[in-house]
């Protein structure tokens, strides 16, 4: 499929956004960040802006954007719906933490901050959910889709969260978390592509048109005469020898140097460490956007059968 620039954005920037609110609200409480009010204050504000952007982004994908509110009412059927509405209700924990941290209110900002984690896992697993669902699309639905998207999520998030920390002085616990959330994503990403290479046409031709006994079947004439939306988004096709490249890119950039530079910052400290880690953050969030723009690339959708064969 065609690889749309915003809805590749809205995944990145509101998977690294909601990572970064989980780990936040998760780990505070626990003493392992720094305690100030201004650095849970600035990972707020970040997460925040990511999803913001992110979430704007994806309304650029629809046919009648400042008609995006009516997907809000199908919760009961659609992911996409049910996406939106987490999406909006995570948002009320989150300001109020973000008011808890300015009064001072501790009690309230440990519930709200869980709370809001608790919103932000749910929204991305929701997101991960769009795609899985797509029968249509093989390489999309399969049960490894989305415990990918927050893995992925959650990896970006921490690569955040440990760059900001860093700049606040505490380096060790984040650079360790994302070594091991980078190892557990590396192993997902190389077996889901597996999986995916070697899954066979979900249909045929053949078996479309019910013919499958009269052996190979072909049309006598193509469907269109002139390039329809419908080839340019469903027949989208990326060769195979870039594919291969751009997946060692992906892993390059988004798993070996974000986990080197983590054990570099581990070891070393100081102001090397926080622009190790900042380096770090930079280098997963554009090895999650090649991985992203391939998910995209890599999948083909059943109509695509009757313009390729």
């Amino acid at each position: 499929m065609k690889p749309a620039p915003s809805i590749v954005f809205f995944t990145v920037a509101s998977g690294a956004g909601y990572g970064l609110l989980f780990w936040l609200g998760l780990l505070r409480p626990t003493g392992l960040l720094p305690q100030a009010p201004a650095f849970a204050l600035t990972c707020l504000g970040l997460s925040l802006l990511l999803i913001t952007a992110g979430l704007l982004a994806s309304t650029f994908h629809l046919g009648n954007p400042q008609r995006a509110w009516r997907a809000l009412s199908q919760w009961r059927s659609s992911w996409l719906s049910r996406e939106g509405v987490a999406a909006l209700l995570t948002y009320l924990p989150a300001l109020c933490f973000g008011f808890a941290l300015v009064s001072g209110a501790s009690g309230l900002a440990v519930a709200a901050g869980l709370l809001a984690a608790l919103g932000a896992a749910v929204t991305v697993w929701c997101t991960g959910m769009i795609y899985a669902s797509l029968k249509p699309i093989a390489q999309w639905h399969h049960p490894i889709l989305a415990p990918g998207y927050l893995l992925l999520g959650a990896y970006s998030g921490m690569a955040l969260l440990a760059a900001v920390s860093a700049i606040g002085g505490v380096v060790g616990g984040p650079a360790s978390f994302i070594v091991t959330l980078g190892l557990a994503g590396l192993v997902l990403k190389l077996a889901y592509w597996q999986i995916v290479d070697r899954l066979g046409p979900a249909a045929s031709l053949a078996s479309a048109t019910g013919l499958e006994a009269l052996g190979r079947v072909r049309p006598l004439d193509p469907p269109a005469t002139e390039t329809s939306w419908l080839m340019r988004e469903m027949g989208f096709r990326v060769a195979r020898k870039h594919a291969a490249v751009l997946r060692r890119i992906c892993l390059l950039l988004g798993f070996v140097l974000p986990m080197l530079l983590s054990l570099f910052a581990g070891q070393f400290g100081g102001g090397l460490a926080v622009l190790a880690l900042l380096l770090a953050a930079l280098t997963v969030l554009a090895g999650i956007l090649v991985e992203r723009w391939l998910l995209f690339a890599e999948a083909t959708h059943t109509a695509a059968l009757y313009y390729h064969g």
